[in-house]
């Protein structure tokens, strides 16, 4: 099997990070505008702590994947062509499945922020407009498979050259800096505490993975970082 030092490569790095993370989002809840509010008769914590889990879930995921594939080949060797569709399938769902709590938990806790409600609503909608065309432009120029990580699968993607249209004209992590602001929307929509506490969560752990997973893979996929 592959070295076990490869596989958890700078893994340290996600597990202290994380760590830091949960620790500060545990101070969070302990005020009472991130803890009160609920919805479906589940407190606003139950889908603020599962809304985490799936975070943690997706990420640890898609590491143990892509570095189980990237070094040795351990999934198509296993699972054959089925390999990257099965993961691909699951990814979605957990990629689905961090957004959804978000949602929810500014439903349960909204009104929790203090500040002009029409002017938060004004910043949701400019958060908004980014996203969505992060999501276009992945869509139409990158693919969702290659965004999905499809270089750890298949050679081809290793030889394409690095996406220079659409949003990622401006920066090459368009997805780490634009497509979770998305997360913030509901959150300032309904003027939660609790739901910007799970955005800033989820857009601090994202940079988590690529430090710590993403950018060690793509040294050893391209030779260089995205620049």
């Amino acid at each position: 099997m592959a070295s076990l030092k490869l596989i958890f490569e700078r893994q340290w790095l996600h597990a202290l990070c994380l760590g830091l993370l949960l620790y500060g989002l545990c101070q969070a809840v302990e005020l009472e505008q991130v803890s009160t509010g609920a919805a479906w008769g589940r407190d606003t914590l139950f889908w603020l702590w599962l809304g985490v889990g799936i975070s943690i879930s997706h990420q640890v995921l898609v590491w143990f994947v892509w570095r189980l594939q990237l070094h040795g080949q351990y999934v198509t060797r296993c699972l054959g062509a089925a390999g990257f569709p099965l993961y691909a399938v699951l990814f979605a769902l957990l990629g689905i499945g961090r957004v959804l709590p978000v949602f929810i938990v500014a439903y349960a806790n909204q009104g929790t922020l203090p500040g002009d409600g029409v002017l938060m609503k004004l910043v949701a909608v400019i958060l908004l407009l980014p996203s969505l065309y992060l999501f276009y432009s992945v869509k139409r120029y990158f693919g969702f498979k290659r965004a999905f990580g499809a270089d750890h699968f298949e050679e081809d993607y290793r030889t394409m050259p690095f996406v220079r249209r659409g949003i990622f004209r401006f920066t090459s992590n368009g997805m780490y800096i634009y497509g979770f602001l998305l997360l913030w929307v509901p959150a300032l929509w309904w003027g939660s505490a609790a739901a910007l506490c799970l955005a800033a969560f989820n857009h601090l752990y994202i940079w988590v993975h690529y430090y710590g997973t993403e950018l060690p893979d793509i040294k050893r996929i391209y030779g260089s970082p995205t620049s």
